[in-house]
Protein backbone atom coordinates (compact mmCIF):
# COMPACT_ATOMS: atom_id res chain seq x y z
CA UNK A 1 0.00 0.00 0.00
CA UNK A 2 1.32 3.36 -0.98
CA UNK A 3 0.40 6.63 0.67
CA UNK A 4 0.77 10.06 -0.83
CA UNK A 5 2.09 12.73 1.53
CA UNK A 6 2.14 16.35 0.55
CA UNK A 7 4.74 18.52 2.24
CA UNK A 8 4.20 22.18 1.62
CA UNK A 9 6.82 24.86 2.17
CA UNK A 10 5.46 28.40 2.44
CA UNK A 11 8.40 30.29 1.10
CA UNK A 12 7.05 32.55 -1.64
CA UNK A 13 4.13 34.77 -0.70
CA UNK A 14 3.79 36.22 -4.19
CA UNK A 15 2.91 32.91 -5.80
CA UNK A 16 -0.74 32.28 -6.54
CA UNK A 17 -0.16 28.59 -6.74
CA UNK A 18 1.23 26.69 -3.73
CA UNK A 19 4.29 24.49 -4.05
CA UNK A 20 4.02 20.85 -3.07
CA UNK A 21 6.50 18.07 -2.93
CA UNK A 22 5.17 14.55 -3.37
CA UNK A 23 6.36 11.72 -1.25
CA UNK A 24 5.54 8.05 -1.54
CA UNK A 25 6.52 5.59 1.14
CA UNK A 26 6.41 1.80 1.33
CA UNK A 27 5.46 0.13 4.60
CA UNK A 28 8.07 -2.41 5.65
CA UNK A 29 6.89 -5.63 7.26
CA UNK A 30 8.85 -7.22 10.09
CA UNK A 31 8.31 -10.67 11.53
CA UNK A 32 7.95 -11.15 15.27
CA UNK A 33 11.48 -12.49 15.55
CA UNK A 34 13.02 -9.78 13.38
CA UNK A 35 14.99 -7.05 15.07
CA UNK A 36 13.59 -3.54 14.60
CA UNK A 37 15.73 -1.11 12.61
CA UNK A 38 18.30 0.78 14.62
CA UNK A 39 17.27 4.27 15.67
CA UNK A 40 18.86 7.06 13.66
CA UNK A 41 19.97 10.24 15.35
CA UNK A 42 18.71 13.23 13.37
CA UNK A 43 20.98 16.30 13.52
CA UNK A 44 19.44 19.41 15.00
CA UNK A 45 17.68 21.56 12.40
CA UNK A 46 17.49 18.72 9.84
CA UNK A 47 14.27 17.22 8.47
CA UNK A 48 14.55 13.73 7.00
CA UNK A 49 12.28 12.96 4.05
CA UNK A 50 11.97 9.46 2.61
CA UNK A 51 10.79 9.16 -0.96
CA UNK A 52 11.45 10.78 -4.31
CA UNK A 53 14.59 12.92 -4.42
CA UNK A 54 16.95 14.51 -6.88
CA UNK A 55 19.97 12.60 -8.18
CA UNK A 56 22.49 12.69 -11.01
CA UNK A 57 24.50 10.24 -13.07
CA UNK A 58 27.78 11.91 -12.10
CA UNK A 59 29.15 14.11 -9.34
CA UNK A 60 31.10 16.47 -11.58
CA UNK A 61 28.46 18.22 -13.70
CA UNK A 62 26.89 21.18 -11.81
CA UNK A 63 23.23 20.91 -10.84
CA UNK A 64 20.71 23.72 -10.26
CA UNK A 65 20.30 22.74 -6.60
CA UNK A 66 24.05 22.77 -5.90
CA UNK A 67 24.33 26.49 -5.17
CA UNK A 68 26.03 27.25 -1.85
CA UNK A 69 26.94 30.17 0.37
CA UNK A 70 30.63 30.21 1.29
CA UNK A 71 32.29 33.18 2.99
CA UNK A 72 28.99 35.05 2.69
CA UNK A 73 28.96 34.70 -1.12
CA UNK A 74 26.24 32.74 -2.90
CA UNK A 75 27.57 30.86 -5.93
CA UNK A 76 25.69 28.65 -8.35
CA UNK A 77 27.89 27.09 -11.03
CA UNK A 78 24.96 25.67 -13.01
CA UNK A 79 23.32 29.06 -13.53
CA UNK A 80 26.61 30.98 -13.53
CA UNK A 81 25.37 33.25 -10.74
CA UNK A 82 27.19 34.74 -7.78
CA UNK A 83 26.23 37.32 -5.18
CA UNK A 84 28.04 38.79 -2.20
CA UNK A 85 25.38 38.93 0.50
CA UNK A 86 24.71 42.23 2.26
CA UNK A 87 26.44 42.63 5.60
CA UNK A 88 24.73 40.86 8.52
CA UNK A 89 22.56 38.74 6.20
CA UNK A 90 22.76 34.97 6.03
CA UNK A 91 21.01 31.73 5.08
CA UNK A 92 19.74 29.74 8.04
CA UNK A 93 18.11 26.83 6.25
CA UNK A 94 18.68 24.99 2.99
CA UNK A 95 15.75 24.65 0.62
CA UNK A 96 13.90 21.40 -0.11
CA UNK A 97 14.75 19.18 -3.09
CA UNK A 98 13.25 20.20 -6.45
CA UNK A 99 9.59 19.32 -6.94
CA UNK A 100 8.28 17.03 -9.67
CA UNK A 101 7.29 20.20 -11.56
CA UNK A 102 10.84 21.51 -11.56
CA UNK A 103 10.49 24.07 -8.80
CA UNK A 104 13.69 24.97 -6.90
CA UNK A 105 14.30 27.06 -3.80
CA UNK A 106 17.89 28.07 -4.49
CA UNK A 107 18.43 30.28 -1.44
CA UNK A 108 16.57 32.23 1.21
CA UNK A 109 18.60 35.07 2.70
CA UNK A 110 17.49 36.66 5.98
CA UNK A 111 19.02 39.03 8.56
CA UNK A 112 21.57 37.35 10.82
CA UNK A 113 21.35 37.47 14.61
CA UNK A 114 23.83 40.37 14.54
CA UNK A 115 21.57 42.46 12.26
CA UNK A 116 21.03 45.87 13.84
CA UNK A 117 18.35 47.26 11.54
CA UNK A 118 14.91 48.13 12.88
CA UNK A 119 13.07 46.35 10.08
CA UNK A 120 13.58 42.83 8.84
CA UNK A 121 12.97 41.18 5.50
CA UNK A 122 14.08 38.38 3.22
CA UNK A 123 15.61 37.64 -0.18
CA UNK A 124 14.25 34.53 -1.89
CA UNK A 125 15.96 33.12 -5.00
CA UNK A 126 13.99 30.46 -6.88
CA UNK A 127 14.05 28.69 -10.23
CA UNK A 128 11.30 27.07 -12.29
CA UNK A 129 12.28 24.53 -14.92
CA UNK A 130 10.40 25.67 -18.02
CA UNK A 131 10.40 22.10 -19.37
CA UNK A 132 8.21 20.90 -16.48
CA UNK A 133 6.63 23.92 -14.78
CA UNK A 134 2.86 24.07 -14.29
CA UNK A 135 2.89 27.81 -15.03
CA UNK A 136 1.67 28.83 -18.50
CA UNK A 137 5.00 30.41 -19.37
CA UNK A 138 7.56 29.75 -22.07
CA UNK A 139 10.00 32.41 -20.86
CA UNK A 140 11.09 33.42 -17.39
CA UNK A 141 9.91 36.99 -17.69
CA UNK A 142 6.36 35.82 -18.44
CA UNK A 143 5.95 34.68 -14.82
CA UNK A 144 6.00 38.32 -13.75
CA UNK A 145 3.02 39.17 -15.92
CA UNK A 146 1.23 36.00 -14.84
CA UNK A 147 1.69 36.91 -11.18
CA UNK A 148 0.44 40.44 -11.75
CA UNK A 149 -2.63 39.28 -13.67
CA UNK A 150 -3.56 36.74 -10.97
CA UNK A 151 -3.10 38.79 -7.80
CA UNK A 152 -5.80 38.18 -5.23
CA UNK A 153 -7.94 41.12 -4.19
CA UNK A 154 -6.08 41.48 -0.88
CA UNK A 155 -2.94 42.55 -2.76
CA UNK A 156 -2.38 45.78 -4.63
CA UNK A 157 0.00 46.60 -7.48
CA UNK A 158 2.75 48.90 -6.27
CA UNK A 159 4.83 49.04 -9.47
CA UNK A 160 3.54 47.62 -12.80
CA UNK A 161 5.77 45.18 -14.72
CA UNK A 162 8.77 46.87 -16.32
CA UNK A 163 12.24 46.01 -17.62
CA UNK A 164 15.33 46.70 -15.52
CA UNK A 165 19.02 45.96 -16.05
CA UNK A 166 21.47 44.40 -13.59
CA UNK A 167 25.06 43.73 -14.64
CA UNK A 168 24.12 43.97 -18.29
CA UNK A 169 21.26 41.47 -18.02
CA UNK A 170 17.65 42.49 -18.58
CA UNK A 171 15.26 41.47 -15.80
CA UNK A 172 11.50 41.84 -15.60
CA UNK A 173 10.43 43.75 -12.47
CA UNK A 174 7.14 43.95 -10.62
CA UNK A 175 6.09 45.02 -7.10
CA UNK A 176 2.96 44.57 -5.05
CA UNK A 177 1.95 44.91 -1.42
CA UNK A 178 -0.65 43.93 1.17
CA UNK A 179 -2.34 46.97 2.82
CA UNK A 180 -3.65 44.76 5.64
CA UNK A 181 -0.30 43.15 6.48
CA UNK A 182 1.72 46.21 5.43
CA UNK A 183 4.17 43.97 3.58
CA UNK A 184 5.82 44.65 0.23
CA UNK A 185 7.15 42.23 -2.40
CA UNK A 186 9.56 43.29 -5.16
CA UNK A 187 9.98 40.55 -7.77
CA UNK A 188 12.66 40.25 -10.47
CA UNK A 189 12.74 37.53 -13.13
CA UNK A 190 15.03 36.44 -15.92
CA UNK A 191 15.77 33.26 -17.85
CA UNK A 192 18.91 31.13 -17.64
CA UNK A 193 19.26 27.71 -19.32
CA UNK A 194 15.49 27.31 -19.83
CA UNK A 195 14.82 28.09 -16.18
CA UNK A 196 12.87 31.06 -14.87
CA UNK A 197 15.03 32.67 -12.17
CA UNK A 198 13.12 34.82 -9.70
CA UNK A 199 14.49 37.04 -6.95
CA UNK A 200 11.93 38.22 -4.42
CA UNK A 201 12.68 40.99 -1.91
CA UNK A 202 10.12 41.28 0.87
CA UNK A 203 9.78 43.52 3.94
CA UNK A 204 7.46 45.96 5.63
CA UNK A 205 10.11 48.64 5.06
CA UNK A 206 10.42 49.85 1.47
CA UNK A 207 13.68 51.66 2.30
CA UNK A 208 15.19 48.32 3.31
CA UNK A 209 13.99 46.78 0.04
CA UNK A 210 15.54 49.65 -1.91
CA UNK A 211 18.87 49.05 -0.16
CA UNK A 212 18.62 45.37 -1.10
CA UNK A 213 17.88 46.39 -4.69
CA UNK A 214 21.09 48.42 -4.66
CA UNK A 215 22.99 45.36 -3.37
CA UNK A 216 21.60 43.31 -6.27
CA UNK A 217 23.81 45.36 -8.58
CA UNK A 218 26.67 43.23 -7.27
CA UNK A 219 24.97 40.01 -8.47
CA UNK A 220 26.67 38.49 -11.50
CA UNK A 221 24.87 36.57 -14.25
CA UNK A 222 26.22 34.71 -17.29
CA UNK A 223 26.19 36.69 -20.51
CA UNK A 224 23.12 35.86 -22.55
CA UNK A 225 25.23 35.20 -25.65
CA UNK A 226 27.32 32.66 -23.72
CA UNK A 227 24.21 30.62 -22.95
CA UNK A 228 23.51 30.12 -26.63
CA UNK A 229 26.94 29.52 -28.13
CA UNK A 230 26.99 25.81 -27.30
CA UNK A 231 30.69 25.94 -26.49
CA UNK A 232 31.07 25.94 -22.72
CA UNK A 233 27.35 25.54 -21.89
CA UNK A 234 24.97 23.11 -23.65
CA UNK A 235 22.36 24.69 -25.89
CA UNK A 236 18.95 24.45 -24.23
CA UNK A 237 16.42 22.90 -26.65
CA UNK A 238 12.89 22.03 -25.61
CA UNK A 239 11.36 18.75 -26.86
CA UNK A 240 14.62 17.58 -28.42
CA UNK A 241 14.16 14.06 -26.98
CA UNK A 242 11.34 13.07 -29.34
CA UNK A 243 10.51 12.53 -32.99
CA UNK A 244 13.23 12.22 -35.56
CA UNK A 245 15.87 13.50 -33.14
CA UNK A 246 15.88 10.09 -31.43
CA UNK A 247 17.71 7.43 -33.44
CA UNK A 248 17.34 4.60 -30.91
CA UNK A 249 15.89 4.25 -27.42
CA UNK A 250 15.28 1.75 -24.66
CA UNK A 251 12.46 2.38 -22.20
CA UNK A 252 13.30 2.10 -18.50
CA UNK A 253 11.74 -0.81 -16.61
CA UNK A 254 10.60 0.10 -13.11
CA UNK A 255 10.69 -2.68 -10.53
CA UNK A 256 7.70 -1.27 -8.63
CA UNK A 257 4.58 0.52 -9.80
CA UNK A 258 4.62 4.03 -8.38
CA UNK A 259 2.27 6.88 -9.19
CA UNK A 260 4.75 9.72 -9.43
CA UNK A 261 6.04 11.83 -12.27
CA UNK A 262 9.80 11.65 -12.88
CA UNK A 263 11.14 14.74 -14.68
CA UNK A 264 14.64 14.24 -16.06
CA UNK A 265 17.09 16.68 -17.63
CA UNK A 266 19.77 15.25 -19.89
CA UNK A 267 22.83 16.59 -21.66
CA UNK A 268 23.43 15.06 -25.09
CA UNK A 269 27.02 15.07 -26.29
CA UNK A 270 28.24 16.08 -29.72
CA UNK A 271 28.35 12.36 -30.60
CA UNK A 272 24.62 11.92 -29.90
CA UNK A 273 25.12 9.96 -26.67
CA UNK A 274 23.66 10.95 -23.32
CA UNK A 275 26.56 12.21 -21.19
CA UNK A 276 24.69 13.54 -18.14
CA UNK A 277 21.38 12.64 -16.46
CA UNK A 278 19.69 14.66 -13.74
CA UNK A 279 16.54 13.19 -12.19
CA UNK A 280 14.74 16.06 -10.50
CA UNK A 281 12.46 13.86 -8.40
CA UNK A 282 12.73 10.06 -8.45
CA UNK A 283 12.90 7.07 -6.14
CA UNK A 284 16.33 5.39 -6.16
CA UNK A 285 15.14 2.36 -8.15
CA UNK A 286 13.53 4.66 -10.73
CA UNK A 287 16.65 6.78 -11.10
CA UNK A 288 18.79 3.66 -11.55
CA UNK A 289 16.49 2.24 -14.23
CA UNK A 290 16.41 5.57 -16.08
CA UNK A 291 20.20 5.91 -16.07
CA UNK A 292 20.58 2.35 -17.43
CA UNK A 293 18.03 2.98 -20.18
CA UNK A 294 19.26 6.41 -21.28
CA UNK A 295 22.80 5.08 -21.61
CA UNK A 296 21.49 3.17 -24.64
CA UNK A 297 19.72 6.09 -26.31
CA UNK A 298 21.21 7.68 -29.42
CA UNK A 299 20.32 11.10 -30.81
CA UNK A 300 21.00 12.96 -34.00
CA UNK A 301 23.85 15.39 -33.58
CA UNK A 302 22.62 18.93 -33.00
CA UNK A 303 24.25 21.41 -35.36
CA UNK A 304 24.55 25.10 -34.68
CA UNK A 305 25.85 27.09 -37.64
CA UNK A 306 26.95 23.76 -39.06
CA UNK A 307 29.02 22.86 -35.99
CA UNK A 308 28.09 19.99 -33.58
CA UNK A 309 27.22 21.24 -30.07
CA UNK A 310 25.95 19.70 -26.85
CA UNK A 311 22.23 19.89 -26.11
CA UNK A 312 20.35 20.04 -22.82
CA UNK A 313 16.71 18.96 -22.88
CA UNK A 314 14.01 17.41 -20.70
CA UNK A 315 12.09 14.12 -20.65
CA UNK A 316 9.10 13.13 -18.51
CA UNK A 317 9.11 9.54 -17.22
CA UNK A 318 6.87 7.80 -14.75
CA UNK A 319 3.18 8.40 -14.15
CA UNK A 320 1.58 10.40 -16.95
CA UNK A 321 -2.10 10.36 -16.07
CA UNK A 322 -3.70 7.54 -18.05
CA UNK A 323 -0.42 6.41 -19.63
CA UNK A 324 1.18 3.19 -18.32
CA UNK A 325 4.29 3.39 -16.18
CA UNK A 326 6.38 1.76 -18.91
CA UNK A 327 5.48 4.54 -21.31
CA UNK A 328 7.96 7.38 -21.72
CA UNK A 329 7.64 10.45 -23.84
CA UNK A 330 9.10 13.90 -24.08
CA UNK A 331 7.33 16.47 -22.01
CA UNK A 332 5.07 18.74 -24.08
CA UNK A 333 3.92 22.05 -22.69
Amino acid sequence: MYTRCLTCLAVNAFLVLSLSWGQVTHAQQYSVSASPPAATSVPKGVILVKGAWSSASDSVTPLPEDGKIVDNIYRNAYFGMSWALPGDWTQKYNGPPPSDQGRYVLAEIVPADTFMGRSRGSVLITADDLFFTAFPATRGEELIDFTKDHLQSAYKVEHPPAQMTFEGRSLRFFAYWSPAAELHWYVFATQIRCHAIEIVLSSSDTKLIQRLMHDLNAMTFPLEDALADGDTIPVCVKDYANGSNVISRVDPVFSERRFNAVPVRIVIGKDGKVKHIHSLSAFPDQAKAIVEALAQWRFRTYLRHGVPVEVETGIQFGYLGSAPMSDVRARRQ
